[in-house]
């Protein structure tokens, strides 16, 4: 029998359909006989919804006070790898429309006159831009508590991607909670979990915080990169991709790709084992092992994004030139 959860429970009550789950464990929405593309919008306007109506339902009974958005610290566990945007129609949502839904606070536990936030932190981030007050509800939340309505507001909603949500629950590993509160945070059964642990005990911790939250990326790959990782010189070369100096400037999943690339690449390919080409900006966006039979080349997308597909691209201009210039 499917775990039940806070979210599903709440979900029924609000008379949302519950989800099945899925085959890693993870709640997901049942399919709809609609295109692609209005699946995905139904998809997510479903969980939107559905957090909505858990949010409210916690609200039942609870007095919603306006609070100084200055006097709320953040979780004292990060669920985030990099800095939470704003949707900007968002913001002017809330202020043309206001806040329809309060977010969740608790008293700070070391502070006093000072609050935690549990959930609502992309309100709380537009109440502090448009420098109004945000709307709450003050609970006596444990620390238990707190994790299990973080993590289920981002589960809801899908805000967070798949290695953010594995990293949280790492963090709240180290922490001393239970394997079933992270369960219950994160909405995942005890193989989901598993997974989710085994990759960020695989990956080094700056390695992630370099990629970051790629959220093009799923659980597959992200194994395929902590399994790949367990050769030592894979996880060199993926080290020294990360540290290149151009590496930072790119999209996320970009630099998820390049690592990925770094340390799939065979072997024979590495940059101990061939010949660097150096470009008129002193970067080595590509090295070359030629062979007795074949040459290879490796283009490092992090010193040179794009470079591989503006060279694919070209190839049966230059394999003509090539051949033009034989024929003379």
């Amino acid at each position: 029998m499917a775990r039940r959860t806070f979210l599903t429970d709440f979900a029924e009550t609000a008379g949302v359909t519950a989800s099945m789950p899925a085959a890693d464990g993870e709640v997901a929405l049942r399919r709809t006989p609609v295109g692609g593309i209005s699946r995905t919008l139904a998809s997510i306007t479903a969980r939107v919804e559905r957090a909505d109506a858990i949010e409210r339902q916690l609200a039942e009974g609870q007095a919603v006070v306006d609070l100084d958005p200055a006097l709320i610290d953040a979780s004292f566990v990060s669920d985030r790898l990099e800095r939470l945007d704003l949707d900007p129609v968002f913001v002017e949502q809330i202020r043309v429309h206001g806040q329809q839904v309060p977010i969740l606070v608790r008293p700070h536990p070391q502070a006093p006159e000072r609050y935690q936030v549990a959930y609502g932190h992309r309100r709380l981030a537009a109440a502090r831009r448009l420098r109004l007050p945000v709307r709450a509800i003050v609970r006596g939340l444990g620390d238990d508590e707190l994790v299990v309505a973080q993590g289920q507001e981002n589960s809801a909603r899908t805000d967070l991607s798949y290695v953010e949500r594995a990293l949280f629950a790492a963090r709240l590993d180290r922490l001393g909670f239970t394997r079933a509160t992270i369960m219950d945070a994160l909405s995942v059964d005890k193989a989901a979990l598993s997974h989710m642990l085994g990759v960020t005990a695989r990956i080094p911790e700056a390695l992630i915080e370099a990629i970051g939250p790629a959220p093009g990326f799923g659980r597959r790959r992200w194994l395929e990169l902590a399994d790949r990782l367990a050769d030592r010189a894979a996880l060199a070369r993926a080290e020294t991709c990360a540290s290149a100096p151009d590496f930072s400037a790119l999209a996320s999943d970009r630099r998820m790709q390049a690592v990925l690339d770094a340390a799939l690449a065979p072997a024979d390919t590495s940059a101990a084992d061939a010949d660097g080409w150096q470009a008129l900006d002193e970067t080595m966006p590509v090295r070359m092992r030629v062979e007795k039979a074949k040459t290879t080349f490796v283009f490092a997308r992090a010193a040179a994004p794009g470079f591989d597909d503006f060279v694919r691209e070209r190839l049966s201009g230059l394999y003509r030139d090539f051949m033009n210039q034989s024929g003379e």
